[in-house]
């Protein structure tokens, strides 16, 4: 039992320090010359607008249904004019980006490690390094890239769905114009609500695409181990989203609410 519990801590540290060599060379790769542009933008399109239908409809729910279920307990308080108010800075500071990051890591993080362990198992990887060629740039630079600038961009395009959902929501009983809506929305919200939210999504955007680029370009040989690399990808990613949401949540609490 000791020997077992001592060999996954020593896989564990092991671990640690393959990912460590994969972020070092990541960052070594990105400002070597050469930088594969139309990768880049074909990865943008591929992660970003191919998840903007998703981002939208769940956003758009996310938005309905809080103003639905908010709206009993409010008007018990006698508080029913605060319904923008709360949806908007629930949404935009926490909800909104957090769920919209479950959700690419679920798309984006799977798919991009069964991608690359696909070609790891068929040995793509392999023919590109004999052929004189940089895999890491091509594959990784470019992927890790992409998600980390279309995370945040998919944030902004689904906090806005989510507000009109609950706009929406809120005319099924009361009648508010569309305006007077977004007036009191976008007037509760601060610098600190939107400043964080919006920075912590771009470490959201790396996790991803640095788990699952990770996962897929380390995975073993075998065709059971591009399901495996996908699954732990997605697991991977969301608990790190987590994890960053935690610190992002302490660092601001220390940095503006003192």
């Amino acid at each position: 039992m000791a020997e077992q519990v001592i060999t996954g801590y020593k896989r564990w540290l092991e671990g640690i320090g393959e990912q460590g060599v994969f972020f070092k060379n990541f960052f070594r790769n990105i400002f070597r010359g050469g930088f594969e542009w139309s990768e880049f933008v074909r990865q943008c399109y591929e992660i970003g607008y191919r998840s903007m239908l998703l981002v939208g409809i769940t956003s758009f729910i996310m938005g309905l249904v809080l103003i639905l279920q908010l709206r009993p307990s409010m008007l018990e308080m006698g508080a029913e004019s605060m319904l923008p108010k709360t949806l908007a800075v629930s949404f935009i500071r926490e909800i909104g980006p957090v769920i919209i990051a479950i959700i690419c890591a679920g798309k984006v993080a799977s798919g991009i490690g069964a991608e690359l362990g696909s070609m790891k198992v068929t040995e793509q990887i392999d023919a590109m390094e004999v052929s004189g060629a940089n895999p890491l740039q091509y594959l990784v630079v470019t992927r890790i890239l992409a998600t980390s600038l279309m995370i945040p961009l998919l944030t902004v395009i689904g906090d806005a769905i989510g507000l009109f959902g609950g706009y929406l929501a809120l005319n099924f009983t009361d009648d508010i114009s569309f305006s007077l809506y977004f007036h009191k929305c976008i007037a509760s919200l601060e610098f600190i609500d939107l400043f964080p939210a919006l920075v912590k999504t771009v470490f959201f955007g790396f996790a991803i695409g640095f788990v699952g680029c990770y996962k897929g370009y380390n995975s073993n040989k075998g065709t059971e181990s591009v399901g495996l690399a996908a699954n732990s990808a997605v697991v991977t990613a969301s608990l790190w989203i987590f994890v960053i949401d935690a610190i992002a949540v302490q660092i601001t609490s220390l940095l503006f609410y003192r």
